[in-house]
């Protein structure tokens, strides 16, 4: 479905935003035509770039006044073609509105604009001695906005929580071209409804946000970083239960790769994890310099006696930053095998980890597809990550049955069809694994009072409702 009349809402749109950050050219369209999932690409009618609030107002109005569909979007690094569009229209990223506002260290907030990249807000607030907590494995080039879109998570969320944990306000724009304010630096705030927290994860279904007021912490005194390597999975995750359970220690980080991940890794990264292992831990504590210490010494002690073959603490910054990264590197590793990777995202209460990841394993033994399983085990967040090649037809098929198998026993075992990284296109399907049909209606419901003409994002969480 094009956009009538191109030439004339082109004209428009260069009035608003300037002749330069307007692109319509094919090879302009198609740079914003896919994200990370593994999903056909789509290309939009336009691209504008806004460099303000009022840019953004200006073009939703006219849009929203001519029937045309509006597609905000952050750096293109999501998972699951939240910002592909479906049906042409605008697609608004946010490249120009990249601005630090303001870092208020009296009470631990800072203002930005969605097109912040998440690293440079972490290093600009840590020249405070401040620490803003969510840390996707893509924050080197993952924007704010599009945290909060999907509600990110990362590396730190067993002890720091995710994105919606430290987002306190928000300016938006809605569907009509409204500009409303959110929240605020009050850290308790009940008046009305929580309308800040239901953006957060929403995809840009609901409204485009403009401005993100970030909670933000003291910078921990100190951190130790270890990595500890078993022979088998199961010892890996019971040494995880003992740790969280058993002895009520909370890392920032508690990771977990399996020995597809590990050798991939290597490969890729150099060498810097156990070769011989069939699962490692890397795991972070942080906080006072003494109750660091000390939390490493007991973790070190819970993985010898539970079974590790090996357990390294790093023996300074520059090593443990090296084991961070070759946790980071885990997708990107994974990618080289075969053409199409395929990262997934369930999550299990870490009660049901060990049958998750046991029950993941036997889904890709039936199916005979390579499964690398790496992710949060501190919060029960793994990532499946199958490895497949999308032109092949016969293994394709049998790629969505795993896919449907996965989230159907996270589901069973208590969990949902994705963690931190969304529904957008490719986990529609799946949403009524989890939910029944009056809670769907009801999130349909407030999708269509905040946006009646489904002119946000369209296409997005929901499967058509005909179906």
């Amino acid at each position: 479905m094009g956009i009538a009349n191109k030439g004339k809402v082109i004209k428009e749109l260069k009035s608003i935003v300037g002749d330069g950050n307007v692109l319509s050219s094919p090879e302009a369209l198609l740079c914003y035509s896919y994200d990370g999932a593994p999903v056909p690409t789509r290309l939009p009618d336009i691209v504008a770039i806004p460099s303000s609030t009022d840019d953004v107002q200006k073009i939703v109005k006219f849009a929203s006044a001519n029937g045309i569909r509006i597609i905000p979007r952050g750096a293109g690094t999501g998972l699951t073609g939240g910002s592909i569009p479906v049906e042409g229209g605008i697609v608004i990223p946010f490249t120009r509105m990249n601005r630090i506002l303001e870092i208020d260290s009296e009470n631990l907030m800072a203002l930005v604009e969605p097109g912040v990249v998440t690293g440079n807000l972490c290093s600009a607030v840590e020249e405070r001695h401040l620490l803003y907590a969510p840390d996707p494995a893509s924050f080197t080039v993952c924007t704010i906005g599009g945290n909060v879109a999907e509600n990110a998570g990362g590396l730190r969320g067993r002890k720091y929580g995710v994105t919606k944990d430290y987002v306190s306000g928000l300016e938006m724009v809605l569907a009509n071209g409204d500009v409303i304010t959110t929240g605020g630096k009050s850290r308790k705030n009940v008046a009305g409804y929580d309308l800040t927290s239901l953006m957060v994860g929403s995809e840009g279904t609901l409204a485009i946000i403009t401005k993100i007021l970030l909670r933000l912490l003291p910078l921990p005194e100190a951190k130790k970083t270890l990595l500890a390597s078993f022979r088998r999975g199961s010892d890996a995750t019971s040494c995880i239960s003992d740790i969280l359970s058993t002895h009520r220690i909370v890392p920032a980080t508690l990771e977990f790769l399996d020995r597809t991940v590990i050798k991939c890794v290597n490969d890729f990264a150099g060498n810097i994890l156990p070769a011989d292992a069939d699962s490692v831990l890397l795991i972070e504590v942080d906080g006072a310099k003494a109750s660091c210490e000390e939390d490493a010494d007991k973790i070190k002690n819970i993985c010898q006696q539970g079974k590790a073959m090996t357990v390294q603490l790093a023996k300074d910054t520059q090593e443990a930053d090296a084991l961070t990264l070759a946790r980071r590197s885990a997708w990107s590793a994974l990618s080289r095998i075969r053409p199409t990777t395929i990262l997934e995202d369930a999550t299990v209460p870490v009660s049901r980890l060990g049958e998750m990841l046991d029950g993941v394993v036997l889904i890709g033994e039936k199916y005979n597809v390579p499964i690398g399983i790496f992710g949060h085990a501190g919060d029960g967040n793994l990532h499946p990550t199958i490895l497949t090649d999308e032109r092949d037809s016969d293994e394709m098929k049998r790629v969505h049955k795993i896919i449907a198998e996965i989230f159907e026993l996270a589901v069973k075992l208590g969990g949902t069809i994705t963690g931190e990284h969304g529904v957008g296109i490719s986990k529609m399907d799946y949403l009524p694994l989890q939910f029944d049909r009056e809670t769907l209606q009801a999130m349909r419901s407030i999708k269509h009072a905040f946006d009646p003409n489904n002119v946000l994002n369209p296409g997005k969480i929901f499967l058509p409702e005909r179906e």
